[in-house]
């Protein structure tokens, strides 16, 4: 795997990625916790091909800025790019555009695991 690696996803906001339907506020415009869900899906499908079996990438840090407002209807598209790899720290620089130009934009950090232990790890976490 190597920095550059870029992908794009485009959605069309509808009443279930709204702030109202999400709970993040109350009017029907695209919800920062939707955008938030295409970035980290435009990551890690864009390395998904380049790791080995049995490993998975999870989330760890967003800094991101919803800038502008995006009503129903309209498509809203992710693009991300992966600039930098620690290890098995990845950093991917996203932003989000609908059709009328940006609405978000920031980083995005992702940790390469083994599914394997990471899910039995989260498994056996007491409550």
């Amino acid at each position: 795997m190597e920095k550059g690696i870029k992908n794009i996803i485009e959605i069309k906001v509808n009443q279930s990625n709204t702030a109202v339907s999400m709970n993040s506020g109350t009017l029907s415009v695209f919800a920062t916790p939707a955008m938030v869900a295409l970035i980290e899906e435009t990551a890690w499908r864009s390395i998904m091909p380049y790791l080995d079996e049995g490993l998975s990438t999870v989330g760890t840090r967003l800094d991101i800025e919803h800038v502008s407002p995006t009503p129903v209807g309209m498509n809203v598209k992710c693009e991300t790019e992966l600039i930098e790899i620690d290890g098995r720290r990845l950093k991917f620089k996203t932003n989000v555009y609908d059709e009328t130009g940006l609405i978000g934009t920031g980083t995005h950090e992702r940790f390469i695991v083994n599914t394997v232990k990471f899910q039995t790890k989260a498994n056996n976490k007491n409550i």
